[in-house]
């Protein structure tokens, strides 16, 4: 028995991606890293939401829309065949792909990339750290998890505590905080 198809979507933890991005992603929307979108030598030259989507952002493929957080979802093979469809038609309606054919092969790898991300059990938290390096889009993803050390007083709902395939620092984040306009 194959292990069960997962895909990212859209969730929305607090309502700050309405404020960040152009447009947000619709919770339980499909998403893509939406790399493809950004071209490296006009980075520079982005607003702040659009730095904020380069930045941190997840693409709906849906909407276009960006989303801070991606949760790891089970789908059925009718549920990938209908996003890889969808995901296809908007290379072709916003993208200006020559046609559905060649539009549905880099939807598939796009798609192929996203569950690649998704190799964790279900309701796992995704995030996404994308910067330009040498001239190259670099995209480094994280998981989310309950911190567990602290004490019961001490909320803090998640934190970055693994970055796959890197030996780095590991980044903590204080949710908390930042919706109060703190610092992480």
């Amino acid at each position: 028995m194959s292990a069960p198809l997962k895909l990212p979507r859209a969730i929305r933890l607090d309502p700050s991606d309405g404020f960040v991005f152009r447009r947000a992603a619709e919770p339980g929307e499909w998403l893509v890293s939406g790399s493809f979108l950004f071209d490296p030598q006009r980075v520079a030259e982005l607003d702040a939401k659009g730095r904020s989507a380069f930045r941190s952002g997840f693409l709906g493929i849906d909407s276009f829309g960006w989303s801070t957080l991606a949760v790891v979802t089970e789908a059925t093979p009718a549920e990938y065949e209908q996003a890889l469809v969808l995901l296809a038609g908007r290379f072709v309606e916003k993208l200006g792909a020559p046609g559905l054919s060649a539009a549905r092969d880099a939807a598939a790898e796009e798609l192929a990339f996203a569950a690649s991300l998704c190799d964790h059990p279900p309701q796992t938290l995704l995030a996404l750290h994308r910067t330009l390096e040498e001239g190259e889009i670099r995209e480094r993803f994280r998981i989310l998890v309950p911190r567990g050390d602290r004490p019961k007083d001490a909320f803090r709902a998640f934190e970055f505590v693994e970055v796959e395939g890197e030996d780095e620092i590991v980044e903590r984040v204080d949710l908390m905080n930042l919706g109060k306009g703190g610092t992480p």
